[in-house]
């Protein structure tokens, strides 16, 4: 089974899809840490963020160890990610990586942004998760703030809306829901009813798949 869950930046389906992998025995696959690792290959060869060649290669380069790195964590390299994200060898050069990791046997659970629209459109189950972008500044902050880093909430507001506008106008495999996607909006609901919501809509799909 091929779960997608999709959605914009801190809507809080990174931690919604590592606990639906943990509930249906699923491997997981954060898309978003691609993108991060080749941003995080780049500064560390002090290259620019816009070097297209440079990040190609810096996608193929992509391994488990620098997968494992924490310094993709930092919001830096997220705002990084973003940046890379808009070029079109990089998506090219990861798609098949993301691709053979969905279909390995047994299926599993990605997310990201342009999983249920490009990477796995065949996808059993996609589900989009979303939430104002001031609950979702919110959420970073405080979970920013959690891991003792300095955190201004004005700040991470409007990067979040640079980061909305800039995955939703990218030229190539913008953020958008797929016509199939099964949506979620977690504004008003704690990370335990997101879960809950997301079973509830899963099983519920699986259902209608076996009776077709």
């Amino acid at each position: 089974m091929i779960i997608a869950i999709d959605g914009p930046a801190a809507s809080g389906k990174g931690t919604l899809a590592v606990k639906v992998a943990h509930h249906y025995r699923l491997p997981h696959l954060d898309t978003g840490l691609l993108y991060r690792a080749v941003a995080r290959i780049l500064t560390d060869r002090g290259l620019p963020l816009t070097d297209a060649t440079a990040a190609r290669q810096a996608a193929r380069d992509i391994g488990p160890a620098i997968l494992a790195d924490l310094r993709l964590r930092d919001r830096v390299m997220g705002e990084a990610a973003s940046v890379v994200a808009v070029i079109g060898d990089v998506r090219s050069e990861l798609i098949d990586y993301q691709r053979r990791f969905a279909h390995q046997p047994g299926g599993a659970v990605l997310d990201g942004r342009d999983i249920g629209t490009v990477i796995c459109p065949d996808a059993h189950v996609k589900l989009f998760v979303t939430a104002s972008v001031e609950e979702r500044a919110n959420r970073r902050h405080k979970e920013l703030i959690g891991r003792g880093q300095k955190a201004d909430f004005g700040e991470i507001l409007q990067e979040l809306r640079r980061r909305d506008e800039r995955d939703a106008n990218r030229a190539t495999a913008p953020l958008k829901i797929a016509a199939d996607a099964l949506l979620i909006d977690s504004t008003h609901l704690d990370a335990t009813a997101t879960l809950q919501t997301a079973i509830n809509l899963i099983d519920s799909r699986v259902s209608l798949l076996k009776k077709h």
